[in-house]
């Protein structure tokens, strides 16, 4: 049986580090050279001094995401082995919500979310998303040039989620403030103060003026969560809702402006902003590394061990583009696949997965149709990608058109 380290490694077979700019500037290259030196399962550091397993076999993960008995989302025994300073915990760290519980914990808070979320009206939605694209578009469409990622894809993210979770601009930008600290992981501590605050103030406000939207329905739901349940569901859709949904966005449009066959088949209607997002889902997904689990006892997977109550990271970006799985074929000739783990699977499945399809399927179509001339400002080896161990995002993405009035 081979076992995973519990320590840092050094010499040829050292822990991959997924917290500098090399690795974030071509992920892809390194997951084929940890997948030649190691197989399914990664000694790496999220950062320093912070070890764990990636995992980046595709058969492997849905084994481990369908098996929460042995493979537990709770990480309350491995935060007490990390300081509180460390950039990474607060991605990481227990809250009492369905993405860090299990059984009967986590159906009382995913039947809470589930139900808030899935009574959103999807017309309503998409109404919703066009017009705070309009509303960017009319800010920089006279400019001819915009920045998709801070000007385009953000204030659709931030915006429409602010709506559904009823929450005012000045507290919703504090929150969107706290959440990039924590996923850049450069400044993590301020970050989840200013977020704790932020959502503190959401809650008391739906509270005392309750309304139709996620946070008043999850106040209003049987579940009967406190004050500190609701805090952190509503970090949790944030969360899952501004830096993933933005990096979709402009991932998929990175995808459109680089790729000319891909995008060619866009413009020829051979696929559609649906096949296109899964392809970027696919490829290149905008939380790349997660789904953490922390394995109460020494865990056997295909004869390896996984040490007790050490991270357990699931690469998605990784297992989708596993070998076994695409038979050797590149990424690309999957247009449109849905077979990917960049929802995840399992119990801790996202269950917010139509709404943002919906989401990134309207704001590029938007943009696509307002602007059918539209190409990078720089050239492409310009465009920086974010260190972070977790996501898949780019600083940002200048981009130049024909000036509208």
């Amino acid at each position: 049986m081979n076992p995973i380290s519990t320590e840092p490694l050094s010499g040829p077979a050292a822990r991959f580090p997924l917290y500098g700019p090399e690795f974030a500037a071509d992920p892809h290259a390194a997951y084929e050279r940890m997948r030649g030196t190691f197989g399914p399962f990664v000694p790496v550091e999220l950062s320093p001094g912070i070890p764990a397993t990636l995992v980046i076999g595709y058969f492997q993960a849905r084994s481990i995401l369908n098996d929460p008995l042995r493979f537990p989302a709770d990480p309350r025994v491995w935060e007490q082995t990390v300081p509180a300073s460390c950039p990474v915990r607060p991605m990481m760290e227990w809250r009492p919500n369905a993405l860090r519980s299990g059984g009967t914990e986590h159906s009382r808070y995913r039947s809470a979310n589930t139900a808030s979320i899935d009574a959103i009206d999807q017309h309503e939605l998409r109404a919703l998303v066009e017009q705070v694209a309009a509303d960017a578009v009319n800010g920089f469409g006279a400019t001819g040039r915009a920045d998709l990622a801070t000007q385009y894809a953000f204030p659709i993210a931030f915006r429409v989620l602010s709506s559904m979770l009823g929450c005012p601009d000045e507290i919703g930008a504090r929150i969107a403030d706290g959440m990039s600290r924590i996923f850049e992981t450069t400044d993590a501590a301020r970050g989840n103060e200013i977020l704790g605050q932020a959502v503190a103030d959401l809650v008391s406000l739906r509270r005392h003026h309750p309304a139709d939207d996620v946070t008043s329905r999850l106040i209003a739901h049987p579940a009967g969560l406190s004050d500190e349940e609701m805090g952190h569901q509503i970090v949790t859709l944030y969360g899952a809702g501004i830096e993933p949904l933005t990096n979709l966005i402009v991932n998929t449009w990175w995808k459109i402006l680089t790729d000319e066959e891909f995008s060619a088949t866009l413009h020829s209607a051979e696929s559609t902003i649906r096949d296109a997002l899964d392809t970027v889902l696919y490829t290149d997904p905008p939380m790349a590394n997660y789904c953490i689990s922390y394995p109460r006892y020494d865990a056997d997977v295909d004869g390896t061990l996984l040490p007790a109550h050490q991270p357990v990271v699931i690469s998605m970006a990784a297992c989708n583009n596993d070998p076994v799985l695409t038979g050797g074929l590149p990424p690309d000739a999957f247009v449109g696949n849905r077979a990917h783990l960049s929802w995840s699977t399992g119990p801790h499945t996202c269950p917010a997965r139509s709404h943002a399809y919906l989401i990134a399927e309207t704001a590029i179509t938007f943009l696509a149709d307002a602007f059918p001339e539209m190409d990078l400002a720089v050239p492409a080896d310009e465009v920086r990608w974010r260190p972070g161990p977790f996501h898949r995002a780019l600083e940002s993405l200048p981009v130049v058109f024909p000036a509208t009035r």
